[in-house]
C-alpha cells in the first residue's frame, strides 16, 4: 500500500455538530477512513467528555487547601424593664427601663496545609451601647460612654497521629490526579480500538471488492469455455454433455457473483455506518489501498517487552494499583488515635468611644493572651477504621492480581500476534505461488484441450482450482493485513505505525 504522509490527528478537538456532508460517492484510502472515523465516532466524544470530567476532579480536590474567608455581621436593639425595692424591706418599688444597642462583625480567614496543620485568624470588633432611666423623683438616666471593644485570635492546630503527613493529607488530590491520568489512558484506548476496528472494516471492504472482481474473471473464463464448447459441438467435435458441463460452470460463476455482490454491499454499509454516524452518508464507498502494510519488526521477546512498556491498559492498571496502595496507607493512618496540638493567641482591647482606639489596642498587642494544649480522642474498639483498612488491603491485593493477570494475558496476545503475522506472511507467499501455478496449469490445460490432448472436464476442474487459488490468495492477503493490525495493537504501537497522534 502506498503510505499516506504523516497527518497528526487531534482526536479530542473534532466537533460532532458542524460536519461536512459526505459526497455521493467516495474513494477512500485507509488513512482517510481512519481520519473520518475519528472525526465522527460518538464513542470518541463520549470518552473525551469522560476524560475532561475526571480531570476536573483534580481541580476540585485542590480546593481542600484553599484559603477560606468568611464573615458575619449583626445588629440588635433590646428594650428591658425591671422593678426593685427602694431599700431592703421597703414596699416601695423603683422602676428602671433600658434600651441596649448592639452591632458586631466577625471576619474569619482559615486554611488547611498539606502537612496536616491548619490555621485560623479571627477579627471581631463589637459595638455595645445601652441607655436607660430609673423612674423616681427626679428620674436618673444611665448609659455607657465607651461602647466599642473587640478581639483578634490566631489559632494553629497540628495533627500528630491520625491525619499527619503530606502523603496522608494530599491523598485525595493525588488520587484525583491519578484518576485523571487513568481517564486519559481510557481515552487513548478508545481511539486505538476505533482505529483497529476501522482498519478491520476497511480490509473487509477490500476483500469484498476483490472477491467480486475475481468472480467476474471466473465468469469470463467460464463463458469463454462455454462459447468454445458450443462451437465444437456445432461442428461435431464435442458431445453435448461437455456443453452442459460448461453451462453449469457459467451458472455457478453467476451464482457466486450474486453472493459476492451482496457481501460487498454489506461491507460498504458497515463501513459507511461506522464512518458517518451523524453526517450525511455517501451512497457508496470504494477502497484505494492494497493489503501490503509493513509492520514493526520485532522478535517475540522484544515484542513482549515493548507491549509491557507501552500498552495503555497496563498503564491504567498500574495507576489503579498505585491508587489502591495510597488508599491502604490512608486507611491504616485512620486506625491511629487522634492527637493534635494547638496554640492560640488572643489580643483584646479595652472599651473606647471609637473603633480606631480598639484597633490600636489590637494591632499593638496591648492585652495579649496565649493558650496551648493537646486534644486526644480514640474509639475504644475502632471497628469502623479496622474494617476500612481490611477492605483497602483486599482492594490492593485485587489490583495486584489483576495487574499480573493482565500482564500474562497481554504477553499471550503478543506472542500469538507475532506468530500470526509470521504465518500470514508465509501464507501470502504460498498462496501467491499456488495461484501462479494454477494460472499456468490452466493455460497449459487449455492448450492441450485445443490440441485434443485434454478433456472439457479437466479444463473445468482446473478453472475451479484457479478460482479457489485466487480466493485463497485474497484471503491470505486480508488475513495478513488484519494480523499486522493486531500485532501493532498488541505491542502498543498502532498509532505510531499509522502516523497518528493523540493530544
Amino acid at each position: 500500500m502506498v503510505r499516506a504522509s504523516m497527518v497528526p490527528v487531534l482526536a479530542m478537538c473534532y466537533s460532532l455538530v458542524a460536519q461536512t456532508p459526505a459526497p455521493e460517492g467516495k474513494h477512500l484510502s485507509l488513512q482517510e477512513a481512519i481520519q473520518i472515523s475519528l472525526q465522527n465516532n460518538l464513542q470518541v466524544d463520549i470518552a473525551r467528555q469522560s476524560r475532561e470530567e475526571t480531570q476536573a476532579g483534580y481541580l476540585t480536590s485542590q480546593g481542600a487547601f484553599d484559603w477560606n474567608l468568611s464573615g458575619q455581621a449583626q445588629s440588635s436593639r433590646i428594650d428591658t424593664a425591671s422593678n426593685s425595692p427602694l431599700f431592703k424591706g421597703s414596699s416601695t418599688a423603683v422602676a428602671s427601663q433600658y434600651t441596649s444597642y448592639g452591632r458586631s462583625l466577625t471576619v474569619d480567614l482559615a486554611k488547611t496545609f498539606v502537612w496536616g496543620g491548619s490555621v485560623k485568624f479571627e477579627y471581631a470588633p463589637v459595638y455595645s451601647y445601652y441607655r436607660g432611666v430609673t423612674l423616681g423623683t427626679p428620674d436618673v438616666p444611665t448609659s455607657n460612654s465607651y461602647p466599642y471593644s473587640g478581639a483578634v485570635t490566631a489559632t494553629y492546630s497540628q495533627n500528630l497521629l491520625a491525619g499527619f503527613g503530606r502523603e496522608i493529607t494530599t491523598a485525595p488530590m493525588v488520587v484525583a490526579q491519578k484518576n485523571a491520568q487513568a481517564a486519559d489512558y481510557t481515552f487513548q484506548l478508545a481511539i486505538i480500538n476505533l482505529v483497529a476496528s476501522t482498519e478491520g472494516q476497511y480490509w473487509d471492504l477490500v476483500y469484498a471488492e476483490r472477491y467480486l472482481a475475481n468472480k467476474k474473471v471466473s465468469l469470463e473464463l467460464a463463458q469463454k469455455q462455454l462459447k468454445e464448447n458450443t462451437i465444437r459441438m456445432q461442428v461435431g467435435t464435442m458431445a453435448p454433455i461437455d456443453v452442459t458441463s460448461a453451462e453449469a460452470q457459467v451458472a455457478q460463476a453467476e451464482q457466486d457473483i450474486i453472493a459476492a455482490e451482496a457481501s460487498l454491499a454489506n461491507a460498504k454499509d458497515a463501513l459507511i455506518r461506522s464512518l458517518y454516524p451523524n453526517a450525511e452518508r455517501p451512497t457508496s464507498l470504494a477502497s484505494t489501498d492494497s493489503p501490503t502494510l509493513a509492520h514493526t519488526q520485532l522478535d517475540e521477546a522484544a515484542a513482549v517487552k515493548m507491549a509491557l512498556e507501552r500498552r495503555v491498559e497496563l498503564k491504567s492498571a498500574r495507576i489503579g494499583k498505585e491508587v489502591a496502595q495510597l488508599n491502604a496507607k490512608v486507611a491504616e493512618n485512620k486506625t491511629l488515635p487522634s492527637l493534635s496540638a494547638f496554640g492560640t493567641y488572643t489580643g483584646n482591647s479595652s472599651n473606647y468611644d471609637s473603633l480606631s482606639s480598639v484597633n490600636k489596642d489590637l494591632t499593638g498587642s496591648k492585652y495579649p493572651g496565649y493558650t496551648v494544649g493537646l486534644q486526644f480522642s480514640m474509639p475504644i474498639q475502632n471497628r469502623a477504621a479496622k474494617g476500612t483498612l481490611s477492605a483497602a488491603r483486599a482492594a490492593l491485593r485485587s489490583r495486584e492480581l489483576g495487574l499480573r493477570d493482565q500482564e500474562l494475558s497481554i504477553t499471550l496476545q503478543v506472542r500469538t500476534a507475532v506468530r500470526n503475522v509470521e504465518a500470514a506472511e508465509k501464507g501470502v507467499k504460498a498462496a501467491e505461488k499456488t495461484r501462479y501455478f494454477q494460472q499456468k496449469n490452466l493455460e497449459a490445460e487449455q492448450k492441450k484441450f485445443e490440441n485434443g490432448m485434454s478433456t472439457n472436464f479437466v479444463v473445468l476442474q482446473v478453472m475451479t482450482n484457479l478460482d479457489n487459488a485466487k480466493s485463497a490468495e485474497l484471503q491470505a492477503q486480508i488475513a495478513y493485513a488484519k494480523a499486522v493490525t493486531s500485532l501493532e495493537q498488541a505491542v502498543g504501537n498502532l498509532m505510531e505505525a499509522r502516523n497518528l497522534t493523540i493530544k
